[in-house]
């Protein structure tokens, strides 16, 4: 019999796992000997804070990142192959969303392994509940083309997009672009657009702010520098 997937939460931030996650996740991570991580050093401080029935040196850590080659996931199946429960961690809240993870998940379900999603911080989630925006027909872009000149094209088809369909549109941005990325809204939205800036999610300095376009040009601009953020818009 193949092993199953957990697919494990990681805290959004410096939180320990033991505050952040529920007394069952963390039980489900302790007997577990084989992980597939997006970074290996990040992923150990994980596990040490959440605790593991091994000591860390003895746990088999296989790492997926943007590095990674499409070839070397079939070789970080094989443990589920041979009956191992392996656990999916990426570096911060729910993997496979926005992640590299989710390739491992489509050849899981290829191969019909049993895939079990365990529950924790989502960002986009926890963004969309707390905005008071359309949480009834929403879409989660990722990231939206880095050059400007693309960028801008991208938040005006969105923007129409979100206007023709009624629909929230969520997207994200390296950190330390947040500030080039709002400022773009700004300048290139609608005023009536209303734009949710939701910063440092679960975390002491959290700041959820949803204003229109033409209010947030009045207001001074969020400390969202270098901190993780999710945009959400609403036409």
């Amino acid at each position: 019999m193949t092993g199953t997937l957990y697919l494990i939460p990681v805290p959004l931030g410096p939180v320990s796992p033991q505050d952040n996650l529920h007394p069952n996740i963390l039980a489900t991570i302790r007997p577990l000997t084989h992980f597939v991580v997006e970074q290996a050093k990040s992923a150990r401080a994980f596990l040490k804070a959440a605790g593991t029935d091994l000591p860390l040196q003895e746990l088999q850590l296989d790492e997926l990142n943007e590095h990674t080659k499409t070839d070397a996931l079939d070789r970080l199946l094989a443990p589920l192959r041979a009956g191992h429960n392996v656990g999916l961690l990426s570096e911060a809240g729910c993997p496979a969303v926005a992640d590299p993870g989710a390739n491992l998940v489509a050849l899981a379900q290829q191969e019909n392994i049993r895939v079990v999603p365990l529950v924790g911080p989502s960002s986009p989630l926890l963004a969309l509940m707390a905005s008071g925006l359309n949480g009834q027909r929403f879409a989660f872009l990722g990231y939206l083309p880095a050059k400007e000149v693309d960028r801008n094209k991208a938040l005006r088809e969105l923007e129409t997009d979100s206007r023709k369909h009624k629909q929230t549109q969520l997207f994200i941005e390296t950190p330390y672009r947040n500030r080039a990325m709002f400022d773009a809204i700004l300048q290139t939205c609608q005023p009536a657009s209303r734009l949710c800036v939701a910063t440092d999610l679960t975390l002491p300095g959290e700041s959820i702010q949803t204003r229109t376009i033409a209010q947030w040009k009045k207001q001074t601009p969020p400390e969202i520098e270098r901190r993780p953020t999710v945009f959400l818009l609403l036409a």
